[in-house]
């Protein structure tokens, strides 16, 4: 087994944050990246997204995927929302930054949403993604606009690099 410690958001109680024990010495630094806890669906995919500075992705979600995020390069600015209608945190987020030298992680469970901005000249965002049956690929995603006023997230940028699906997601 590996040491790690972890602590819930202050702000959404359900995400959670891991900070692993590392190793380092003149070769680098090696750590373990957490695993699933056993009350999670066992159906897994591991994803990487290669950024370059100032690329945002997201806000992109759904209801029944569990993702555990990393960075395994660079630097980026994490936002997760609560995009849960019942929940008493609903539309509220939090922020971290993830990097390859902090080592943490970021748990987030279905329902919330999730947007990244890269902070370095380039950035990996590596993220597993656990669900229960079929697999929710991008298109049947929900996707929010970044700067949605309702949510009033304080991103820092103003004018970021943007796909089209980002440009285009829909108001809460």
């Amino acid at each position: 087994m590996f040491n790690y410690s972890s602590r819930r958001s202050e702000i959404l109680n359900d995400i959670k944050i891991f900070q692993p024990e590392t190793h380092t010495d003149y070769r680098g630094t090696m750590w373990t990246h957490w695993e699933w806890p056993m009350d999670t669906p066992t159906n897994k995919i591991s994803k990487f997204t290669n950024s370059r500075k100032n690329v945002l992705r997201g806000l992109h979600g759904d209801d029944v995927t569990w993702k555990h995020i990393t960075c395994a390069y660079g630097a980026f600015y994490l936002v997760v929302v609560d995009y849960r209608e019942d929940s008493p945190t609903y539309l509220e987020w939090d922020s971290f930054t993830l990097d390859d030298k902090n080592c943490k992680s970021v748990l987030v469970p279905p329902g919330f949403l999730n947007g990244h901005l890269c902070l370095t000249d380039e950035c990996v965002f590596h993220y597993t993604q656990s669900y229960p049956d079929e697999y929710v690929d991008w298109e049947e995603q929900i996707s929010v606009r970044w700067d949605d006023p309702m949510l009033k997230i304080n991103w820092p940028i103003d004018n970021p690099i943007l796909s089209r699906r980002d440009k285009n997601g829909k108001d809460t």
